[in-house]
């Protein structure tokens, strides 16, 4: 079988994606709206925004596309799955992502957390308000231990969460979020009990009734080392996580994958695609702080470079219903990713430098996050330019390649951590 694949995306993930699709000897021709310098290479690339829904309908039409592979969420929340497969005329074509039901797992944080609820998923206690209930929220606030945690229920980019110390400030935060702080997505706000443990994110593949388990990451979201500063997207990550032993993650599967597929089906929520299970270890027991309905950035660019199998075919069976006639090969490697930001990140930063010493890298995968073609130079474009990857025996050896290789990047304000791994070596195996 041979595939023609539309990859709807422009940022590190999806030229993670790319490249591990691109590897398959069942790609046909491969296709990425809007894509980016790095997937280029792979792929050919269509101008674009990847929610404009009659855009992508026509490309799937013109190019006779056999398989679209969702990168982002917004997207799948708005439900392209069903645009798209309401077309008679694209009744077959294969659809990596949820459609609108599905997809509320990550478009509303109250959604997500009563459906865990429903299905006995360990997760931590809650209550929804919306904007009327202002009072009765900061009544609750009382009855939890600090810190506590404010989310706003809808897609907020990845900054709709607040995790505050002081009551004084939480009950302002409730304030500033009905007040239009996110936008929309503040409609409604879930307060819930904080998680204290270490954080990691596991990543399932199914086609609603099975499923393959990806590799597990975690990533670092401050950003300056020593877990300090602002929250941002990601500035790196790791895979395998070191204290995710056999015994934790098949807690995972047995807590919290099992019963998240048995709960789709009893939904009836015809679900084919990613699951993002972001958790929390505590004291070795695993609890979900979110579910996303696509893959993470940057787990993917550490996750895609330690599946050694055909992904594309894993896609396809997915997509088709087939999953559980698949095998996943996962490589016994390590992969550690550092991002390089524009400096201001994530707040305010100039766009537009040029970029030197993207072919000076040895042994280094580098995916572009935030870059665009200016007059035949690549230049910065987003707050996380580029994503820089090593794959070896050990988080240690892909720590010492990358941080021997990265400063061979260079543009106006560059900047990167210089920890990442640093605090999950000493648990390596």
């Amino acid at each position: 079988m041979s595939y023609k694949v539309l990859l709807l995306g422009s940022g590190g993930r999806e030229h993670a994606l790319a490249l591990k699709i691109a590897q398959s000897p069942e790609l046909s021709e491969f296709y990425a709206l809007p894509g980016n310098p790095g997937i280029s290479k792979v792929a050919r690339c269509i101008k674009g925004s990847v929610n404009d829904f009659e855009l992508v309908k026509s490309i799937v039409k013109e190019k006779t596309i056999d398989m679209v592979v969702v990168g982002p969420e917004d997207p799948l929340v708005n439900g392209l799955r069903d645009y798209l497969l309401q077309d008679k005329s694209l009744e077959n074509l294969l659809f990596i992502g949820p459609g609108k039901d599905g997809a509320a797992l990550e478009g509303s944080k109250d959604f997500a957390k009563e459906f865990m609820t429903k299905y006995n998923i360990p997760t931590a206690p809650y209550r929804t308000f919306t904007s009327d209930q202002a009072d009765s929220a900061k009544e609750f606030l009382k009855s939890l231990r600090p810190p506590y945690v404010l989310k706003a229920d809808g897609l907020a980019a990845g900054k709709g969460v607040l995790i505050i110390n002081d009551i004084s400030e939480a009950e302002k935060g409730i304030d500033e979020i009905f007040s239009g702080k996110f936008g929309s997505a503040g409609d409604k706000l879930v307060i819930e009990q904080f998680l204290s443990g270490v954080e990691l994110s596991c990543f399932v593949l199914t086609d609603g009734k099975d499923y393959l388990m990806l590799p597990e990451a975690k990533d670092y979201k401050r950003a300056h080392d020593n877990d300090e500063g602002l929250n941002t997207g990601g500035m790196g990550s790791v895979s395998p996580v070191p204290f995710a032993d056999s015994e934790f993650l098949g807690k995972v599967e047995e807590r919290i994958v099992k019963p998240t597929i048995a709960g789709l089906r009893a939904e009836n929520i015809d679900y084919r695609g990613f699951i993002f299970i972001g958790l929390m270890n505590c004291n070795g027991d695993p609890y979900v702080i979110e579910y996303n309905v696509r893959m993470g950035d940057p787990e993917t660019e550490s996750v895609m470079t330690r599946i050694d199998s055909d992904f594309l075919e894993h896609l396809a069976a997915a997509a088709s219903g087939t999953i559980s006639t698949q095998k996943i090969k996962i490589s016994s490697h390590s992969a550690v990713t550092v991002i390089v930001v524009s400096g201001g990140y994530p707040e305010h930063y100039a766009k537009g430098y040029e970029i030197k010493g993207l072919d000076s890298l040895e042994d280094i995968t580098l995916y572009h996050a935030g870059t665009s073609e200016k007059e035949g130079k690549v230049v910065t474009s987003g707050g996380r330019v580029l994503a820089v990857t090593a794959n070896g025996d050990s988080l240690k050896e892909c720590r010492d390649v990358i941080y021997s290789q990265i400063d061979k990047i260079s543009f106006t304000d560059s900047y990167h951590r210089g920890d990442i791994a640093l605090d999950m070596i000493g648990w390596n195996r």
